[in-house]
């Protein structure tokens, strides 16, 4: 299979989970078994196996910047880089979506931390984490 139709599968993969995520006040256990788990652990073999195959093939390493850049230039592990994110900001946005329904945030308040979680990850669990601590500020204050 050619890096762009793994691409393509993951992709629509995630985004089937990310779906799920918005839908999950509808059908909560099912959210949680398929995006929190079944997709980023599906995603996770797909990244490993591509760390495996070609990992030798890459040059550069993680000591600096240029090259990480190098390693990223080997087209599967570019394509490996993205997986990685795909899988653990699709498991960070099912942990906000636990999480928020366990501490009963509204989930009008969730959605806008899976989007800025889709689209730019850590910025939507910043804003999680923000809206966690002003409700936490609040009931300690009433």
């Amino acid at each position: 299979m050619t890096p762009d139709a793994v691409f393509q599968i993951a992709n629509t993969t995630a985004l089937v989970g990310w779906a799920v995520l918005l839908g999950s006040p509808l059908f909560p256990i099912i959210a949680d078994r398929i995006a929190a788990y079944a997709i980023p652990l599906l995603l996770s073999v797909v990244y490993a196996g591509l760390i495996l195959a070609f990992w030798a093939r890459g040059e550069g390493g993680f000591d600096s910047l240029d090259n990480v850049a190098r390693l990223f230039q080997t087209r599967e592990l570019l394509l490996a880089g993205w997986i990685h994110y795909l899988a653990f900001d699709l498991f960070v946005g099912a942990w906000i979506v636990r999480k928020g329904r366990g501490e009963s945030v509204p989930f009008l308040l969730v959605v806008p931390c899976l989007a800025l979680t889709f689209l730019f990850g850590p910025a939507g669990f910043l804003t999680f984490a923000a809206i966690r601590a002003a409700r936490a500020g609040r009931a300690a204050i009433a």
